[in-house]
């Protein structure tokens, strides 16, 4: 089943067109991994996926309803589709917890004692029950980057979109992040992820999109994109990656 379909998105920066017309399906439960180099367009197509940018041209459908229609309140919207960047963007004056109570306490008037218990639990589930009271310059970056992820769950989205969450980890982070969205796989998530991992989107993507100058040249399994690729350039910029 379809639960967010991109039909001719367009975006423009100015006179620059980030997003040519892009049409693509992610259905319930799907992992679906953006590949492609720096400036072609993945971050910016998941920021219009949750209208952080409003489209310039096409159409946005979750569950079947335009949310991409110009005077939308985005607020429901992005509710439902969480994010998560490669900037952490803690609070530094928060403890983890408050960090990740801030919103559903905002959003929903939830008191702190009713959220706690489901909150303890998101935070143990990713190995840092014992970090709920540490303020982030207390945290490594991979613990940071899975608190960050812990406040888009609170919010209980219906889709993650994860922008390049691991670029900006040491190497020996990356691994503990990536656990994160396995889990999150097993569990059913629909996802969306840009990303550099390559392994990664091989092991458990359910699709994989090349995009170049902000179109999707090519789609497909990872096991026939990276085996099989049929384009050009995507045949070059994975002999530059792998």
């Amino acid at each position: 089943m379809t639960k967010l379909e991109l039909q001719g998105v367009t975006k423009r920066f100015g006179e620059n067109v980030v997003c040519r017309g892009i049409d693509l399906k992610i259905n319930e439960g799907e992992m679906v991994c953006l590949i492609g180099a720096s400036g072609s367009g993945k971050s910016t197509l998941l920021r219009c996926m949750n209208l952080l940018e409003p489209v310039d041209d096409g159409v946005i459908l979750l569950d079947g309803v335009d949310i991409a229609e110009p005077g939308l309140d985005p607020q429901p919207v992005r509710q439902r589709i969480g994010i998560v960047f490669q900037s952490f963007n803690l609070f530094p004056h928060m403890t983890a917890v408050e960090n990740v109570m801030l919103a559903p306490r905002r959003v929903h008037n939830r008191t702190r004692d009713d959220l706690l218990p489901e909150v303890t639990e998101l935070f143990t589930r990713f190995g840092l029950a014992d970090r709920m009271d540490h303020y982030p310059d207390q945290l490594s970056g991979g613990q940071q980057q899975r608190v960050a992820i812990v406040r888009a769950l609170a919010m209980k989205p219906e889709i993650m979109l994860f922008d390049e969450i691991t670029s900006a980890l040491d190497p020996e982070l990356v691994g503990e992040v990536l656990d994160v969205l396995r889990r999150l796989r097993e569990a059913g998530m629909t996802m969306v992820l840009a990303t550099h991992e390559m392994g990664f989107a091989r092991e458990l993507a359910d699709k994989v999109c090349f995009l170049d100058k902000g179109v999707i040249l090519e789609e497909g399994p990872p096991a026939q994109l990276f085996s099989d690729p049929k384009q050009e350039r995507t045949c070059a910029f994975l002999a530059r990656v792998l």
